[in-house]
């Protein structure tokens, strides 16, 4: 069964068993209007990392994979071989910006609640591999503009974070959604093998966004998320579930782990560009969703510049290498970096 997932999405979702393609492959061409405010950041980070949180909660624990460093960690036997599948003569783009974009805001925006959020009854159409409702979604909550329509809350009165893939309000106030997926944000729980979320890796997807705060304060301190058009059937730790029907080796598992090359120079970049860059570095980006080739996640905001984000685009896949991230395993069922 194919299904459409509406005007940007070219993939539409296929199920067999525990199988379902991802969803976006045709994104933002070029962003049309500059917003943003020019804000001055500072260079490269100094000093100890710190686990960034939202609101009073963690983003997981600090030992979460999503804090690890990448930057020695060898490079994957299969590295030159993912690199050429997504595209090695292609650059990064952030997939997130300020203003708006074919009518709507740029980015997968978030939303925080408070204790007494009313609970809301939520459907899925994966309900297998979907937490169940009802989910504390507010009226108006903000939902992805384009084809994803991804709804992600934190309730800020117990750490939790609830996100959910194709999400459709309903006149009565309850939802109708693809799949969704609920995460304590104190814990470094997987989902159950072979699981999708409300990514199509089966992996939280807030954490791995690029946020206009963190880059404001000079450095990103975790992994980032991408997409890339074509993957195999398969995942690798972190993630717990694939999106493809394709065997072929020399297209990039779920969860493959990229990072850009040490010697990359970032000094002539936009200060915001530059952070991102540089995060790059440190921990890299995690292979989430089937898209646009080399797509960076971030939270839309007024205060980017979206034209110093395109100096992105002069890192090209040939600057980054796959890493083998199995060594920062220490039980396949949790999230726990070695």
């Amino acid at each position: 069964m194919f299904h459409r997932v509406g005007a940007m999405g070219a993939f539409g979702r296929i199920r067999g068993p525990s199988l379902r393609w991802g969803r976006r492959a045709a994104s933002m061409a070029w962003i049309g209007a500059v917003l943003a405010i020019g804000a001055c950041v500072p260079g490269p980070p100094v000093g100890p990392p710190s686990s960034p949180g939202v609101g009073p909660c963690p983003m997981f624990p600090a030992d979460s994979y999503w804090y690890a460093d990448v930057s020695s960690l060898p490079e994957h036997p299969q590295s030159g071989a993912w690199r050429t599948g997504i595209g090695a003569d292609t650059g990064l783009k952030a997939d997130f910006g300020s203003g708006t974009w074919d009518g709507g805001p740029i980015g997968i925006p978030f939303t925080r609640v408070g204790a007494g959020q009313p609970r809301v009854p939520i459907s899925f159409y994966y309900p297998d591999e979907s937490d169940p409702g009802p989910y504390p979604i507010p009226p108006g909550a903000p939902r992805e503009h384009g084809s994803d329509h991804h709804v992600i809350v934190v309730d800020d009165s117990d750490c939790t974070l609830y996100e959910v893939y194709d999400a459709t309000p309903l006149p009565d106030g309850s939802w109708d959604a693809g799949s969704g997926a609920v995460w304590d944000l104190r814990s470094n729980a997987l989902r159950p093998s072979g699981w999708t979320s409300a990514d199509a890796a089966g992996l939280p997807i807030l954490p791995g966004l690029v946020r206009y705060e963190e880059v404001a304060s000079g450095r990103i301190d975790h992994a980032v998320r991408f997409t890339a058009p074509r993957t195999q059937r398969s995942f690798l730790w972190p993630a717990r579930h694939f999106a493809s029907n394709s065997t072929d080796p020399n297209l990039p598992p779920m969860g493959a782990w990229f990072r850009l090359r040490a010697d990359y120079d970032t000094s002539w970049m936009h200060p915001q560009a530059r952070v991102i860059a540089e995060a790059l570095k440190v921990h890299g980006m995690v292979l989430a969703d089937n898209g646009s080739s080399w797509f960076i996640s971030g939270a839309p905001d007024e205060r980017w510049d979206n034209d110093g984000l395109r100096d992105l685009l002069s890192v090209k896949g040939s600057d980054l290498v796959a890493v083998d991230a199995e060594q920062l395993r220490v039980d396949p069922d949790s999230g726990r970096k070695r």
